[in-house]
């Protein structure tokens, strides 16, 4: 492990992989990560990279449809992934460890236009199913109204979750509060563990494009001080519930969009406590850094720059646009994933 990576993890983060590419699992594992999580996006790189041909060809000669081969190769990525890390889990009681399962994207569709009720439906049984018998997998669900109003069953039924496309304290005090509610109707705490993902890059790219007037200084620190305050709420939600696990913030999207920042710019700022899932190629910036990393999570900006952006920042504004975004950044790659299938089985055929 570089002497970088080692001081990022040794202030107090837990190093998880945005991707279950199985070559880049063991050698981000062997780094130092302990949690890799899964989208449609990296299935979608490993589909065409060839790789898993004849997997998809034993699936398509069983008769599997496009969505079932889908489905079929991502429980399989995941699955393998968790075998790296079961130790990892077993360790720390199930602190740590986990590989994250995303439940279909198109639930969010809009062209599909399915009632609340329906996405609620869907999600509870999909999660409850792919989480079966996979301890230390946990059913990434995006939170959005559908996704939001799934959680407390999914809490009760005992699946370890992992809320996605967070970009406001409104949307993780809602999944944190049923969450709990879920959770308290559990015969045991034990075993219960639940993380938050907060999307940092993505507000700054926001803010670059909606709110030109923000200083230099102010600039590109949005999406970090809005993970701090989330992480600072977060802390303050689960202090007096006096869990065994810790209950904690994923800082996500922390790979950086504008070319003249460095790229361990998000790793840096939130260092020092819970889960950072980096990109491949993140990971490998830090570890090649040479950067001293220390605990900053708790260091907001200067007290002027938190104050203009108070000021100029529309927060509700932002999660409105930024949801819409993400609900189309949610359902596309899925569906280029299973055209990408498509496509594979014709090639596949003729040969």
């Amino acid at each position: 492990m570089s002497a970088s990576l080692q001081s990022l993890i040794s202030c107090g983060t837990k190093l998880w992989l945005d991707s279950v590419d199985p070559d880049l699992v063991r050698e981000n594992a062997a780094a130092g990560a302990t949690g890799a999580t899964s989208n449609p996006i990296i299935v979608a790189d490993l589909i065409k990279s060839g790789r898993f041909d004849s997997l998809i060809s034993q699936m398509l000669d069983r008769g599997d449809t496009d969505e079932q081969i889908c489905w079929g190769l991502t429980d399989h990525l995941v699955t393998r992934a968790e075998g790296v890390f079961r130790h990892v889990w077993e360790r720390t009681k199930g602190d740590d460890g986990y590989v994250s399962f995303e439940l279909d994207p198109l639930l969010e569709d809009p062209a599909r236009a399915l009632s609340l009720q329906d996405q609620v439906e869907a999600y509870i049984e999909s999660g409850v199913r792919f989480s079966r018998e996979h301890p230390n997998r946990m059913i990434k669900i995006p939170a959005t109204p559908g996704g939001l109003a799934a959680l407390e069953e999914l809490a009760a039924a005992g699946v370890p979750l992992n809320v996605t496309l967070i970009f406001s304290d409104r949307q993780h005090r809602e999944a944190c509060e049923a969450i709990w509610r879920g959770a308290q109707r559990r015969s045991s705490l034990d075993h219960f563990k639940s993380v938050y993902s907060i999307f940092v890059s993505r507000i700054d790219v926001y803010t670059q494009d909606h709110v030109p007037q923000l200083s230099n200084q102010a600039q590109g620190l949005v999406g970090i001080l809005n993970a701090q305050r989330i992480w600072q709420n977060n802390q303050s939600f689960w202090r007096d519930k006096h869990i065994p696990l810790k209950q904690e913030i994923v800082f996500a999207s922390t790979g950086t969009k504008k070319p003249s920042d460095p790229p361990w710019k998000y790793v840096y700022a939130l260092a020092g406590s819970d889960i950072q899932t980096n990109p491949p190629a993140t990971n490998r910036a830090v570890a090649t850094s040479q950067v001293v990393f220390e605990r900053r999570v708790d260091q907001l900006p200067p007290s002027d720059v938190v104050e203009e952006i108070d000021r100029l920042v529309d927060f509700a504004r932002m999660e409105s646009v930024l949801m819409k975004e993400g609900i189309d950044k949610f359902a596309v790659p899925q569906k280029q994933l299973l055209q990408l299938i498509a496509d594979k089985r014709t090639e596949l055929c003729v040969q």
